[in-house]
């Protein structure tokens, strides 16, 4: 099991590197073996007139990476239209709120106070000296 979970993790870090380097790794070829990677990539290769020398597949690179970056789903709902609640404020009359004295009937005083009353008193002790 730890192999396995080592293994996944591995193949992911590598997959995960080699898309962030892919444009690096394919410029990195070009000017190590121009040669080589005119022969193997370049789509011109019918029409030498137009001397790209490779640099099509390098602009073909490049574009493939900015499309990627600028294909953003689209945003379905507008968060700043959207109410979760909606209330009128409450209308307060304070010429009807009333001030009574009364005790109310189902006021019980439950509190009453335990003092710690001890009849505990501790031996006398009387000390006696024989000289």
């Amino acid at each position: 099991m730890k192999t396995a979970s080592l293994l996944v993790s591995f193949t992911l870090s590598i997959l995960i590197m080699f898309n962030s380097l892919r444009i690096s790794i394919t410029y990195a070829y070009y000017e190590l073996d121009p040669i080589g990677f005119i022969e193997k990539l370049c789509i011109n290769k019918d029409k030498p007139e137009l001397q790209c020398n490779g640099n099509c597949h390098l602009k073909k690179v490049t574009e493939s990476n900015t499309n990627n970056d600028n294909n953003h789903p689209t945003q379905i709902l507008d968060f700043k239209e959207i109410l979760f609640f909606t209330q009128e404020p409450n209308a307060y009359n304070l010429h009807s709120i009333k001030c009574s004295n009364k005790v109310s009937v189902a006021y019980k005083n439950l509190y009453a106070f335990l003092g710690f009353k001890s009849h505990y008193r501790p031996p006398k002790v009387q000390l006696i000296f024989n000289n």
